[in-house]
């Protein structure tokens, strides 16, 4: 299997768990988001849990971070989305 068949993998799996699908979605209307207003919209009441599903899609290519202070803005890798699932960006 080649790098680009690897990424594929991680990307579609990733985004293969609804909860990990719905916050794609969401970012992909919205330059960056914190994790407060991860949590408000996609009703995520544990802190664990966000990041867990944060990892896994930074792991993967499809999120990355910026660190302000305390706060912390994720924005979609816009280019990873649109090779692996361009029907996920909005029109």
């Amino acid at each position: 299997m080649n790098v680009n068949d690897e990424m594929a993998v991680k990307v579609y799996k990733a985004i293969g768990e609804p909860t990990r699908l719905q916050l794609v979605k969401k970012l992909a209307s919205e330059p960056q988001m914190a994790c407060m207003e991860i949590t408000d919209q996609l009703d995520i009441h544990s802190n664990s849990t966000l990041t867990y599903h944060l990892k896994i899609l930074i792991d993967c290519g499809l999120l990355v971070v910026r660190k302000e202070g305390t706060y912390r803005y994720y924005s979609l890798q816009r280019d990873v989305l649109e090779k692996y699932a361009p029907t996920l960006i909005p029109d």
